[in-house]
Formats: structure tokens, C-alpha cells, sequence
């Protein structure tokens, strides 16, 4: 927006490079164009400035349907001024004189008169339709007959005015109703989110029985190699058993026959020996025999003495003592 500074007597305007400015004196147009630099004399002429970039303007269009319903139209419309003199002369753009803290209504009255216009065109359209057509597929038949509306209005042009775009964003019935209609689309997709979670849970719950029975099937396969096991173990020590008991077997038939043999060769050496001390024997007592008794009883007396038990003191009296000599040479008891 272009600025003005006040001196005595005199204006200085600074335009910008989208202000388009217009300077009338008397009803003539002395000076018109963008980014225009000058002085001016207070008082005697009038500025009018005009904005020539595009404005954007979106707005709500509320529209009857053909059986009495409401549908919100929303709509964004894009123009620009492309005759600013023309502009200027239909429109609010005047910069001075103006009093201090009034706004120019250029701007918002082009809105207006782009509101009007949409608003006739999707009446009209829309009256024609019933609710179902409305929200079903005709979003674009509507925005061509709206489009079609600024592209045959002249009296817009003739301001100066040029629609760069107009497009119709949505057509959609009024909350209540959008929620009757929406609650069928809603219920289903429950119905369908429902069902998977039902398949989900279902799926989950076979794959649980499949991996239970993975499991069963595997201890069962363990358990039957552990048998297969515990029966190879019990056949394996059955035969180290039975190698062992032959081996024990043949082992003790060996020790019985070196018995045996032992015992046959003892059986031997003591019948030799016997033979020997039997005839050393005999040889003996009929030494003894041939010695007399005398040598008899001293023999017998001296094994006697070896396996008697001793004595601490023993007494012998002259007439036991002459006894027993008596006894042994076979004297007199006179003492011979």
C-alpha cells in the first residue's frame, strides 16, 4: 500500500510495486498507474488506489435441495482487478481524502458481489437436485455451472472485476443429517472391523492350537526317543550282563579247574606225606619198642612237660623223688 507524507501545502505519495494509483482533478484522470511517485497540492485533486495482485476469497453457500433439504457448499474464488480505473470509479478504493481511521471497502465489496453471484448460481443448481444427487457424484457438475455463472457475468467484468478460478471444495447436508446418512457407512464398518477382529482372535487362536499341538507332538516325539533310548540302554547292559556273566562263568570254571587241580595235586602230597609219616611213625614206636620202656616213659614225660602249664614252686620229698627214680631205672624202692 502506498504511503502519504504531508508537508505545508503540499503531498508527497510513495506508491508500491502491486498499488495501482489514480489521480482525478475535476472529474478528469490526470495521472493512472502502479508504482507512481509525485507531489501533489492539499486540496485540489483525489487519489484512488487499487490493489492489482490476486485476492483469494473463500465463503459458505447454504443452499435448499429439490425435497426441502440443506446442503453447505463451501467455495473459493480467485480474482483480480485488471481495469483499476474502472475499478476505482464502481468500487471504495479512495486514499485521499479520507477521514482519519475510515478503511477503504473496496476489497470486501467485490467480495460481496462474488458472494451474490456464487450464491444465485449454486441455488439455482442445487434446487434442482435432491439430497442424494446432491452429495453423490455432482460435486463437479456443480462447480462447472458455477464456474460457467462468473464466465457470464458481464456486469462483474464491466467493474473492472476478473475471475482468475472459481472451484467448488465441498457439498456436504447439514450435521444431523450427514450423521443419519453417515451411521449405515458407520455401522457396516464397524460390522467389518468387528469381523476381522473376530478372524484376527480366530486366526490367534488356531495358531495357538497349532503351536500347542506342535508342542504336544514334539514331547511326544521326545518321549519316544527317550524310550527307544531307555530300551537301548536296557538292551545294552542286558548284553553286558550276559558278556559278563560268561566271562564270570568262564572265569569260574578256570578257578574250579585250577582247584582242581590244586586239589588233586594236595590230594597227592598228602597221601606221599602221610605214606611218610605213617612209616616214620611206625619206624618210631618200633624204636620205642625196641628201646624199653624206660626210654617210653621219658619221652612221654618230656611231651608231657611241653604241654603242661608252669609252676611257680613245686616240692619234691626224698620218698616221691626215690619213687619215681625207682620207677624209672626199675630199681627197689630201696634205692638202688
Amino acid at each position: 500500500m502506498g504511503t502519504l507524507r504531508h508537508h505545508p501545502f503540499l503531498i508527497r505519495y510513495q506508491g508500491g510495486a502491486g498499488d495501482h494509483v489514480v489521480q482525478i482533478r475535476a472529474g478528469r484522470t490526470i495521472r493512472s498507474g502502479v508504482g507512481q511517485s509525485f507531489w501533489l497540492r492539499a486540496g485540489r485533486c483525489a487519489l484512488a488506489e487499487v490493489p492489482t495482485a490476486n485476492r483469494a476469497h473463500s465463503f459458505l453457500v447454504q443452499a435448499t435441495t429439490a425435497d426441502q433439504q440443506n446442503i453447505n457448499a463451501q467455495v473459493a474464488i480467485t480474482y483480480h482487478i485488471e481495469d483499476a480505473e474502472a475499478a476505482a470509479a464502481h468500487y471504495d478504493f479512495g486514499l485521499y481524502p479520507r477521514e482519519v481511521g475510515a478503511d477503504a471497502q473496496g476489497l470486501w465489496q467485490i467480495d460481496e458481489t462474488v458472494t451474490r453471484i456464487a450464491f444465485s448460481a449454486l441455488a439455482s443448481a442445487i434446487g434442482e437436485m435432491t439430497l442424494s444427487d446432491a452429495i453423490s457424484g455432482s460435486l463437479e457438475k456443480v462447480g462447472h455451472v458455477l464456474t460457467q455463472a462468473f464466465a457470464d457475468d458481464h456486469q462483474l467484468r464491466a467493474t473492472g472485476v476478473a475471475v482468475v478460478d472459481a472451484r467448488l471444495l465441498s457439498l456436504r447436508p447439514d450435521e444431523g443429517v450427514e450423521s443419519s446418512l453417515r451411521a449405515p457407512l458407520l455401522e457396516q464398518l464397524q460390522a467389518e472391523a468387528d469381523r476381522a477382529l473376530y478372524e484376527r482372535r480366530a486366526l490367534a487362536v488356531e495358531r495357538e492350537s497349532q503351536i500347542s499341538a506342535n508342542e504336544m507332538q514334539s514331547k511326544l516325539d521326545l518321549a519316544r526317543k527317550r524310550a527307544d533310548l531307555v530300551d537301548q540302554e536296557g538292551h545294552n547292559a542286558r548284553r553286558e550282563a550276559e558278556e559278563k556273566a560268561a566271562a564270570d562263568a568262564i572265569e569260574v570254571e578256570a578257578e574250579a579247574r585250577r582247584i582242581t587241580e590244586k586239589a588233586k595235586a594236595y590230594e597227592v602230597d598228602w597221601n606221599t606225606a602221610g605214606r611218610a609219616r605213617i612209616a616214620n611213625d611206625a619206624a618210631y614206636i618200633q624204636a620205642l619198642a625196641q628201646a624199653g620202656p624206660e626210654v617210653a616213659r621219658a619221652l612221654a614225660l618230656k611231651e608231657m612237660a611241653k604241654n603242661m602249664p608252669s609252676f611257680g614252686n613245686i616240692t619234691i620229698t626224698a620218698d616221691v623223688l626215690s619213687d619215681l627214680v625207682a620207677a624209672f631205672t626199675g630199681s627197689s624202692k630201696a634205692g638202688q
